[in-house]
């Protein structure tokens, strides 16, 4: 099989495409064809080390010291199961599933092998594989940090970074909880969110809305300036920061600021579920969540995916298109 392979850590030309042996399924895994994947910052991160202050050590340990340690990359799948191990009962050859395969990645090959029990779902009926996957990595996201405030009718909500993967999911899935719902953005972004429900818009360029005397009761940052000592006073008594990044000194403060302040602070790691992905499956087809895609490229284009997304500049997801019908 084909597949984006990185040897060493770097720039965007690291990544080459290389033969590797077709994997087989193991007793509860399945076997995908994928069909397409998604470009992710989490990909940018991996094959650069980039990362949040403070996390350079642990995510050295966990993806490798001098060497990557998973060299395909690619957090999400969209694709057709062609085989199933003896022990798999949920899955069969010929279905349309989505998976979301976060740290262990390996999206970005024509096969993954991913074990019935994790998070993978049937693909929704009417979108395209490219349009099931670009719901995978964001939705899932917002949708764990989401869950973790409580929103319900009327709870306002700003979403920091508006216009990317997760924050994109996010301004839909908390409109969809029926929260009045901010979009921090730049200002060309502002006719995306709007469309996607934001009932305002914040041009992060013109406005710092830490600094204004607006509050709400939950703020997501999706983009990593906007730590409690900041946006605190700006968050209403009993609500919450949802740290969707964060660099280590976030992580190890969240819990103390929490019970400091009576306001929750969290940063903790997503446990992706079947059933969270399978929730975003039900609101794509009834129409509360749509996929926001920037770009497409062929798997051969690989190295320019990475480059757009290095950029910084994307909105929604970056498709990497693996195979067609």
């Amino acid at each position: 099989m084909r597949a984006a392979i990185y040897r060493r850590f770097g720039t965007p030309d690291v990544v080459r495409i290389e033969e590797l042996a077709k994997p087989s399924p193991r007793r509860d895994e399945v076997l995908i064809k994928v069909r397409a994947s998604t470009v992710s910052a989490a990909d940018y991160r991996a094959r650069t080390r980039i990362v949040p202050k403070g996390l350079g050590v642990l995510v050295a340990l966990s993806l490798g010291v001098f060497r990557p340690r998973r060299r395909i990359l690619g957090m999400d799948v969209a694709g057709v199961i062609e085989a199933v191990g003896a022990d798999v009962t949920l899955f069969g050859p010929g279905d349309e599933v989505i998976a979301m395969l976060g740290g262990h990645f390996g999206g970005h090959a024509e096969y993954v092998c991913v074990s019935q029990g994790s998070a993978i779902t049937r693909k929704p009926a009417k979108p395209t594989f490219a349009e099931a996957v670009a719901l995978v990595f964001g939705g899932i996201t917002a949708l764990a940090f989401l869950r973790r405030a409580a929103v319900v009718p009327g709870t306002t909500v700003l979403v920091n970074g508006a216009s990317g993967a997760v924050g994109s999911a996010a301004v839909q899935l908390a409109k969809q909880m029926g929260a009045h719902v901010t979009a921090v953005c730049s200002r060309v972004n502002e006719p995306l969110v709007t469309a996607l429900g934001a009932d305002d818009a914040i041009d992060y360029g013109s406005t710092d809305f830490a600094g204004s005397s607006r509050t709400w009761d939950v703020i997501m940052d999706c983009v990593g300036n906007a730590p409690f000592e900041r946006v605190g006073t700006s968050i209403n008594p009993g609500g919450a920061l949802l740290l969707v990044i964060a660099d280590l000194k976030g992580i190890l403060l969240a819990a103390r600021q929490t019970r400091a302040s009576g306001k929750l602070v969290t940063a903790a790691e997503v446990n992706y579920t079947a059933e969270a992905l399978a929730f975003l499956v039900h609101l794509a087809e009834s129409g509360e969540l749509e996929a926001v895609i920037d770009r497409t490229y062929e798997l051969a284009g690989i190295v320019k995916a990475h480059r757009y997304v290095e950029t910084g500049r994307k909105k929604g997801s970056v498709i990497l298109q693996i195979a067609t019908d």
